[in-house]
This record gives structure tokens, sequence and C-alpha cells, in this order.
């Protein structure tokens, strides 16, 4: 099988969370379908994985039937992971999903597998390599253009830094679709930053080296119309199954 007829399975994170339909209200694991339609318009294959009671061992078992991971958007992460008390502003923990997706991270990155962070997965890909967060970002660069709320996003020019994988996926500088009240502070072990915005915030930050390990403040499934950075994880777990079967 050649290389480019491997279709890659991407493993992608949910919430968990109260959801309502028709007479039902309950919790629920669930993914907006504009993040798996990303993974599937770029070639690859969406596999859902709910937020689950995890050890080291069950996050093996996972990845050995994906290869590729993204982390999704969603609450925030629990202040407790990265030494901090929280904000009034910041979310109750999600603490299922902050196991779940912490375990899953740390056997992908120990694995090699590619990974592909979004929004809320920057941030705990940078809390997961000792990394810490600015908790309300309103109160860093006073305003919330970031995060209007209501469900609508903020457009920023974001700016690469050259060199970076971000900088030869979407080059110099992209308008990016940015819904988040925290961004990253400190940097995690081993990240670079490779893209900020007008206001320095950090929206993107990655791993150097061969390895595809991207996280991005922004979401780049709400505009499927550029769908580079989906091609960029497919191709790299593409490339990631072809040596797994080899």
């Amino acid at each position: 099988m050649g290389a480019s007829s491997v279709r890659p399975v991407l493993g992608m994170t949910t919430y968990l969370q109260r959801a309502q339909t028709g007479v039902w209200d309950v919790q629920a694991s669930f993914l907006p379908q504009i993040y798996f339609e990303g993974v599937t318009r770029a070639g690859g294959v969406a596999v859902l994985l709910a937020p689950q009671p995890v050890d080291h061992d069950i996050a093996d078992r996972v990845l050995d039937s994906v290869d590729g991971l993204v982390i999704t958007g969603g609450p925030d992460v629990d202040p407790a992971r990265y030494g901090q008390e929280p904000h009034p502003a910041t979310n109750e923990p999600a603490t299922a999903r902050d196991d779940w997706e912490f375990a899953l991270l740390e056997a992908a990155l120990r694995r090699g597998i590619p990974v592909l962070g979004v929004c809320r997965g920057a941030q705990v890909l940078n809390t997961a390599l000792g990394g810490t967060l600015h908790q309300h970002l309103p109160d860093v660069i006073g305003h919330t253009h970031h995060q209007k709320g209501n469900a609508v996003f903020g457009t920023s020019a974001v700016h690469t830094v050259p060199g970076t994988r971000l900088a030869g996926l979407i080059g110099e500088t992209s308008d990016a679709q940015c819904y988040h009240h925290q961004a990253i502070d400190r940097l995690g072990e081993g990240l670079v930053v490779s893209a900020r915005d007008t206001d320095g915030v950090i929206e993107a930050v990655e791993v150097p080296g061969d390895a595809f390990v991207v996280g991005v403040q922004w979401h780049p499934e709400e505009t499927l119309d550029d769908l580079r950075l989906f091609a960029a994880v497919v191709d790299a777990a593409r490339n990631y199954a072809t040596e797994r079967i080899s």
C-alpha cells in the first residue's frame, strides 16, 4: 500500500457535559461536527474519544488504534494543574476531561504520534509540559476582543515566527477565529512560540524537530475553506501510519 493511499485515523477528544435533545436532558460526550469535518475533508478518518476513567495502559490501548491526536476546544484547564488558585472567571474544573486528555497527550508525545491542539488543546499541551496560563486575558491586555461572548468569534491577525513549522504551513500572517479568555503565559518545556497576535498574545506553540506537535489558540475549524492545519496533521498522521504499517 502506497503512502498516499493510506487514510489515517485521527482520535479527537470531546466534551463531557450537559446536553439537551428532544425530551432528553443528560450528561453526554459530544463534539461539534465542524471539527471532525475538518479531518474528513483533509482525507483523514475521525474517531471521537470520549472522556472516561483512564490510566497509562488505557491511554496506550486507545493510541494503538489511531495515527494522530487532536485535542479540541472546550472549558478551562484546572489551574491546579499549573499550581495556581482559580480566578473568579475560570470555569469549574472539568476533571474527567482533564485527566483523559493529559493522559492521552502524555502517551502520544512519548510515542511520537502527531498532535494538533485547538484552543483549549494548545493550553493542555503547554500545561502538560510544565507551562502556565493567563487565567483571564482581559486582566492582562485590557479588552475582551479574544472572547466577545454569545458564541461570537473575534478575528485576530496572527503573525508567525520565521523558521517554525507553522510559518511553513500558513505563511507570515493569517486571520484567526478566536474565542478564548485564557492564553499561554510561561512556556512549557520544549515548546517554542510559533505565532503571536497584535497584542503580543501567544497564539501558537510547537515542538521543534521532526515530530508534528502544534497547538493553536484559535479555531481553524471555523473556517474550513482553509484546511491547511487539518491537512498538515492528517499528512503527518498518514506518514506515521505508513511507518507503522511498514
